[in-house]
């Protein structure tokens, strides 16, 4: 019974490793900032990211201080919707990032550029989204809306920087 206990730490052990790997870092490919609530989002080729998120935006320190979207959703989102990818700007989240599966992170740490953040939870889709995207908006973007995060280490942020997830319980 104690060599099968052992075979099922190791198993465990495995399991985590292998959920915590990433095949290669991911990369930023667009910021956007809202300085009102409300406003159209503004793109930005470079942002300081702050406690309270990005330096112009309107959000505030916390758990949702900074929202990040998966560029690779986009075309999916679109695809709900009956047209094409559908611009990042539209879904009002702050950093658009690709080549990395957000899905996995929550409660990680990612290092993107200069800074330092912690996934927190899902960005659930709001009623603005039926505005915006139409009848369906809302339904389209379940599942696919995004995280919010955290500022752990505030720093310069560009587009173009990597966004490379730390080992768990790495800081």
């Amino acid at each position: 019974m104690g060599q099968d206990q052992s075979t099922s730490a190791g198993s465990v052990g495995a399991f985590a490793e292998m959920i915590a790997r990433q095949a290669r870092p991911g990369r930023l490919t667009e910021i956007l900032v809202r300085p009102e609530r409300r406003a159209a989002p503004l793109p930005r080729a470079a942002a300081l990211l702050r406690e309270e998120g990005l330096e112009g935006d309107h959000a505030r320190p916390g758990k949702r201080a900074l929202t990040l979207i998966q560029a690779e959703h986009l075309p999916v989102i679109g695809a709900l919707l009956g047209e094409g990818p559908v611009a990042a700007a539209r879904l009002r989240r702050n950093l658009v990032v690709a080549g990395i599966n957000l899905n996995a992170l929550k409660g990680r740490r990612l290092a993107i550029g200069g800074a330092l953040i912690e996934v927190t939870g899902i960005c659930a889709p709001c009623s603005r989204m039926e505005e915006e995207l139409g009848p369906g908006g809302y339904s389209a973007l379940r599942g696919h809306g995004g995280w919010c995060a955290r500022v752990l280490a505030p720093g310069p942020l560009a587009v173009g920087d990597a966004v490379t997830a730390l080992a768990p319980g790495a800081s």
